[in-house]
């Protein structure tokens, strides 16, 4: 298990923003240099925390009584096998891929990619977490609801643990990344 105080809470360092200062976030769609690859990108960050608060809610509204258990379990299954299967499969893109490629074009920010690939690591412990509670919460309907919601409210730590770290790092990941991107007109 993670211990939550090994988990990142802070900003990347300020010279790891320097690019930032010239590429705001709010200038970024209006830059010639903006293409749909980085789009694409930035939506699936989008649809990461979309995904983290319906499995959220949806763990609130159980643990609440406002939703039923079987579709409780119908639902963490599905939504919760595509959070974790697509962070899995992102991550593991952006650290042999992506990475690499923003490290070619500007090898000043390799610390901060390598902190950012630090995160990706504290995640999939998470993740773990996650998916272990998840997987008993889904069991323990079928047998004991009782333990269910029992199970449910560690599943709703680590959900709101992921939320978190997600936060975060996406927004870190987006700080970086980006600037370098229109910079050097990447991703073309």
């Amino acid at each position: 298990m993670l211990d939550h105080t090994t988990l990142r809470t802070g900003p990347l360092p300020d010279e790891m923003r320097i690019l930032l200062k010239d590429y705001p976030r709010n200038d970024w769609e209006n830059h010639p240099g903006f293409k749909d690859k980085t789009r694409q990108w930035l939506d699936a960050h989008l649809m990461f925390r979309r995904l983290g608060e319906v499995v959220r809610l949806d763990t609130q509204d159980y643990l609440d009584k406002d939703q039923d258990a079987q579709q409780f379990a119908s639902r963490l299954s599905y939504f919760g096998n595509r959070l974790v299967g697509n962070l899995h499969g992102h991550h593991g893109w952006e650290d042999h891929y992506y990475f690499p490629e923003l490290s070619a074009a500007d090898p000043r920010f390799d610390a901060g990619l390598a902190i950012l690939e630090q995160d990706h690591a504290n995640l999939d412990s998470v993740l773990e977490e996650f998916t272990s509670a998840a997987n008993r919460a889904i069991k323990l309907v079928q047998l004991d609801e009782n333990s269910a919601r029992d199970e449910a409210g560690k599943l709703h730590s680590a959900i709101v643990r992921i939320e978190e770290l997600l936060q975060r790092h996406l927004r870190d990941e987006e700080e970086l990344a980006v600037p370098i991107i229109l910079h050097h007109r990447l991703r073309g």
